[in-house]
């Protein structure tokens, strides 16, 4: 059974107006959650065999922070432009071309596509609490946990059982 990870970025910084959003770092808020979800993910054994990561500052400042508590040997981030602020039918087309051999897949990206994909997704057999908690909202740093029975290349809407949902607050 493959498993995929949803994580959208932490809580990234508006100080400086001037810069582009595509340039915003992560907050204080955002570099503490980073780390905790790091945390849970390794305390679940949810350690990634690939990466992809949108190229926006924030995103990759959380999977530095992610990984730094995953352990040594994390894969190379897959760096994606086209992951920006992607909407969900882009983000699924990136995880299809993820080579098979892969078991493990996190992504980290933007809301709202990270959000609608985690949502579309999701079989009628999903966890139900779960479901609740994600349909409610998608916050900075939460992550939507997946059972995929398919390659990657398979994969689509409603082919995916959410077995978690973790924001930052379930943890702390």
């Amino acid at each position: 059974m493959r498993e995929l990870i949803l994580l959208r970025h932490a809580k990234s910084g508006w100080d400086d107006p001037k810069l582009d959003d595509f340039d915003r770092p992560l907050a204080p808020r955002g570099r503490e959650a980073a780390p905790l979800i790091g945390q849970a993910m390794a305390a679940r054994g949810w350690v990634p065999d690939a990466v992809l990561v949108s190229a926006a500052l924030r995103t990759r400042q959380t999977w530095r922070l992610v990984a730094g508590e995953l352990g040594q040997g994390m894969p190379e981030a897959e760096r994606n432009k086209g992951l920006y602020m992607a909407p969900a039918g882009r983000i699924l087309s990136f995880i299809n071309n993820v080579p098979e051999e892969a078991q493990r897949v996190l992504v980290i990206g933007h809301n709202p596509g990270i959000g609608d994909l985690a949502l579309l997704l999701c079989t009628p057999e999903s966890d139900a609490a779960a479901l609740r908690r994600m349909g409610g909202k998608f916050p900075t740093a939460a992550l939507a946990h997946f059972e995929v029975a398919q390659k990657w290349s398979e994969l689509e809407v409603r082919s995916a059982r959410l077995t978690e949902f973790l924001r930052p607050k379930d943890i702390s």
